[in-house]
């Protein structure tokens, strides 16, 4: 029996340079992964995942500077650490709990594939910065979190106005654009399929 051959790997200063970027620049958890370095979730943020063609529709509503990346057909928006573990009970009290949405939230534990720093040469199936964070300065600052359960009652008794902690206007933004984006593959499904009887 012939052994196969391993699969092609990328080359070790690449990862090292990626490596050192997240870890020297920003002071973020490396590991190393099958497609090269991936970043641990849940110790410096966490990460909301939808899928691309709502993430595009709902950029405008995020704050510039929080950091997003893409990777393939799937958004990857920064958020506090410990924000994942208040998403499934944001969306039950926001009554999104009982509609099947392609929003993920990944915490501790997890891990994403490490978009290629900005300015530097990245293969095609590689993670992009689409809002990059910038070295130096504190990110954790500028992610959507989660301020207190006292804050998300005002937000409820205000009618979502503008106290509204960041998270809770983020999940609920996340999950309509979700949603809305569900029903418009819906809707194309149809126009796509050849009809039947033709």
């Amino acid at each position: 029996m012939v052994a196969p051959f391993p699969a092609p790997r990328r080359p070790l200063d690449a990862d090292l340079s990626v490596r050192q970027w997240y870890e020297d620049e920003l002071g973020w958890a490396t590991t190393s992964g099958p497609a090269g370095v991936r970043l641990r979730t849940g110790l410096r943020f966490d990460v909301l995942e939808i899928p691309a063609d709502a993430g595009f529709r709902m950029l405008r509503r995020c704050d510039p500077r929080s950091p997003v990346a893409l990777n393939g057909e799937t958004m990857q928006l920064l958020v506090a650490a410990g924000s994942a573990d208040e998403v499934p009970g944001l969306l039950d009290w926001l009554e999104w709990g009982d509609l099947p949405l392609d929003l993920v939230a990944l915490g501790t534990g997890a891990f994403i594939d490490a978009p290629t720093p900005p300015g530097r040469a990245g293969s095609q199936e590689a993670a992009v910065w689409v809002r990059p964070p910038e070295p130096g300065r504190e990110v954790e600052r500028v992610l959507p979190a989660l301020t207190s359960l006292s804050a998300v009652s005002t937000w409820s008794a205000a009618g979502g106005g503008g106290g509204a902690p960041d998270l809770v206007r983020l999940v609920d933004t996340a999950a309509t654009h979700c949603q809305r984006a569900r029903l418009r593959r819906a809707l194309d499904v149809p126009r796509r399929q050849p009809l039947a009887f033709s």
